[in-house]
């Protein structure tokens, strides 16, 4: 049987444009300056070894502040359509989504029809997404406590240090996943990805972008 031969498809195709890329390098700095201070602010070896409480205080606040800027500013104007259609595509959920979850069926790719994210990332940028919510608000009361009562405080507290090790988690989960897959990665970094990767990985959103 000859193999019939596209030539008319594309060697690669771009996944994310540069306002999506700055925005996600820019958080990501934010998040490791986030993660290096509170871990120095919480493990009392590390406040020990560096010293300067108080500047580590002072970043850790100031990047806390800063962490949904880049997001916000993506989304604001026309620059940011391409990332509005990605949130978008973040919350949309199909039945093979749900069949992802079953180890069987992740080993098989190209059996799938998922979309330009898989149910990882989705889960994984839902979490963080409501993290930066959860952790601006209890890093307030925790940093500007005067207005609040004791046991809010201590509340604040227990929820930001139980979120800060579930975004540590997600982190380096995340990094794990990006390093194991070099071409997806080379999405984030570069901009495009291989139609191959995009045909066998992500077939329905593959489909979508050739009909475009």
């Amino acid at each position: 049987m000859t193999k019939v031969i596209d030539h008319d498809a594309p060697a690669s195709i771009s996944r994310f444009d540069r306002v999506e890329r700055v925005a996600h390098w820019t958080t990501a700095v934010l998040f490791a300056v986030l993660m290096a201070t509170g871990a120095v602010l919480y493990a009392g070896p590390f406040s020990a070894m560096f010293g300067r409480r108080e500047l580590f205080r002072q970043v850790h606040t100031y990047a806390g502040l800063l962490l949904p800027v880049p997001v916000l500013l993506a989304v604001a104007g026309r620059w940011g359509a391409r990332l509005r259609h990605d949130l978008g595509a973040l919350n949309r959920w199909s039945r093979d989504d749900a069949r992802w979850f079953r180890r069987r069926n992740r080993a098989r790719p190209g059996q799938l029809a998922l979309g330009k994210f898989n149910p990882g990332q989705k889960l994984n940028a839902t979490f963080l997404g409501a993290a930066i919510v959860v952790m601006l608000a209890t890093g307030a009361i925790m940093r500007w406590f005067g207005p609040f009562p004791d046991d809010w405080r201590t509340g604040a507290t227990f929820v930001h240090d139980w979120f800060a090790l579930g975004i540590w988690i997600a982190v380096l989960g995340h990094v794990y996943f990006a390093i194991r897959d070099p071409v997806a990665l080379r999405g984030m970094t570069r901009g495009d990805v291989t139609a191959h990767w995009a045909r066998t990985e992500r077939p329905a959103w593959y489909r979508e972008v050739v009909r475009r």
